[in-house]
């Protein structure tokens, strides 16, 4: 799975703080329900979201990131590489409240994250965008999100919740894309009223 290297590269809090994008819609994902991790690294997700009280599937290629996370309560570590053309390593009828990604990209693993979501499931997903090249690293363009690349792929498939593309200054120059998208439980209808997605938090 390709990393960035360190916190000097990545748009992570050195403490290891989970991602404000992921706090800010927490709230979207089902009380109790089960949260996939990838790209888990050292775990500050899986550990926001079993502290909130889920069940996480935390997914990395690292083995030293995956042991620091063989204790918590809540957490099934799944080593794994996603680049080498292994088959996906959960089984595949397995469905998740939330699926959460940050500072990774993987193009072509897009569609399967997405099938990965239960009815009402909720993606969060955040990485570097176009014009990183201009300010650090990654300024490599296979690692950098095209305007619009997030929309585009959950488009006609998700419901956009929040979206945001551009740049932000703390916890270091950068430019970012994330996107909050959910799975509607039901086809809307005319005449009834469509899920509420609380954009106050």
């Amino acid at each position: 799975m390709t990393h960035l290297p360190g916190d000097a590269a990545s748009n992570t809090p050195a403490s290891g703080e989970p991602s404000r994008w992921i706090v800010r819609w927490s709230h979207l994902v089902a009380p109790g329900g089960a949260v996939l991790d990838v790209a888990a690294g050292a775990g500050r997700h899986a550990r926001w979201f079993v502290g909130r009280g889920h069940e996480v599937v935390a997914i990395d290629r690292a083995e030293a990131a995956l042991a620091a996370l063989a204790g918590v309560p809540g957490v099934t570590p799944v080593r794994a590489d996603l680049e080498d053309g292994s088959a996906w390593p959960l089984p595949e009828t397995e469905r998740f409240a939330a699926v959460v990604v940050t500072n990774y990209l993987n193009r072509a693993l897009l569609p399967r994250l997405v099938q990965c979501l239960e009815p009402g499931g909720i993606f969060l997903y955040e990485t570097f965008a176009r014009g990183n090249e201009t300010v650090g690293r990654p300024s490599n363009p296979a690692f950098l999100l095209e305007p619009g690349e997030l929309l585009a792929a959950v488009h006609g498939r998700l419901s956009v919740v929040a979206y945001e593309n551009g740049y932000v200054a703390e916890p270091r120059p950068a430019f970012v894309q994330r996107i909050c998208a959910a799975l509607p439980g039901q086809p809307l209808e005319a005449g009834v009223a469509p899920p509420r997605y609380d954009l106050a938090g």
